[in-house]
């Protein structure tokens, strides 16, 4: 039996990458459903065919894919992706962050990483891609991704000069190398400090936006990983990794639940510079402990799992 999945948002990357990943964990065949943000009956009415399996994520996406669930006579089993904030119960499963208020038990689990679509798989092809541009860096090799502002809290070059000390003092203690991924997001001036601080040093790889992204490739071949706190995406995708984690606290409000909650858990340690890594406790996927979940819900309905 070939199963299949809608992976239903309104088109924000953050949320794509949640409800495909899930949706490509469970499902042989997998088609990516963009709803209008402000969703209303026509023209974006459900229509069969109608899938096995239904992962939206966002609340805004929420009230399409109920509609959807209802369109299909309970058919199509409905997943949502954080607190849907309404009717929660008429979904089959809701996978929730455990910051989240929403109460875990019933049709909730809790998880404590955001999930994402990065397999081992799409891991060692990435390894592999970048062996020859990361290889020659030397080892031990400590990868840092960087994300940029959050609302009502900008990444400041002071947030930029805390980094590359702390990237300085580990070169120094490990005599190892640095390989650099900024995203779009990054402030331009802290770019500007991470050229002048590294500039020429053949033990450090710094992306320059342009070509292709090595964020991945990354993740995959470092030793250790240096993450920004403002994008929960990045901090979970790097515990999906078998490398040891840390996270550069940048006190962003939004997140600090998150970070309290890995960091007690003793999933990361916040970046201090230490040249010593933070013991190894990797990888943690989210991603598959919800689609085990699916996977049994999918056993009892169908007989077949994903």
């Amino acid at each position: 039996m070939t199963l299949t999945a809608w992976a239903v948002t309104t088109g924000e990357m953050g949320m794509r990458t949640q409800a495909r990943g899930l949706a490509e964990a469970v499902a042989h065949e997998v088609t990516e459903v963009t709803v209008a943000r402000a969703w209303s009956w026509r023209p974006d009415r459900p229509a069969p065919p109608w899938p096995d399996v239904m992962v939206s994520c966002g609340r805004r996406s929420a009230r399409w894919a109920l509609a959807a669930r209802r369109l299909s006579g309970g058919a199509t089993l409905a997943v949502h992706v954080q607190d849907p904030r309404r009717d929660a119960g008429a979904f089959d499963l809701i996978v929730a962050m455990e910051h989240d208020d929403i109460r875990a038990g019933g049709n909730v689990i809790k998880v404590a990483t955001a999930l994402h679509d990065l397999t081992p798989a799409k891991l060692s092809a990435a390894a592999a891609a970048w062996t020859s541009r990361l290889g020659p860096l030397g080892r031990p090799l400590t990868g840092v991704a960087i994300g940029g502002d959050l609302r009502g809290r900008a990444f400041t070059p002071a947030d930029g000069a805390r980094l590359i000390a702390g990237l300085q003092r580990i070169m120094q203690g490990s005599g190892g190398a640095l390989a650099i991924t900024p995203s779009r997001r990054t402030p331009a001036a802290v770019i500007a400090q991470l050229r002048e601080a590294f500039a020429e040093d053949p033990r450090v790889f710094l992306w320059d936006l342009d070509g292709d992204n090595p964020y991945r490739g990354i993740l995959a071949s470092a030793d250790r990983l240096v993450v920004t706190s403002d994008s929960v995406s990045m901090v979970s995708e790097a515990l999906a990794t078998p490398h040891p984690v840390e996270v550069l606290d940048l006190g962003f409000a939004r997140h600090t639940g998150f970070i309290q909650d890995l960091v007690d858990r003793r999933l990361i340690r916040r970046f201090e510079g230490d040249p010593a890594p933070p013991v190894t406790v990797g990888p943690v996927n989210a991603t598959l402990e919800a689609a085990r979940a699916v996977e049994a819900l999918l056993q009892a309905r169908t007989g077949v799992a994903g």
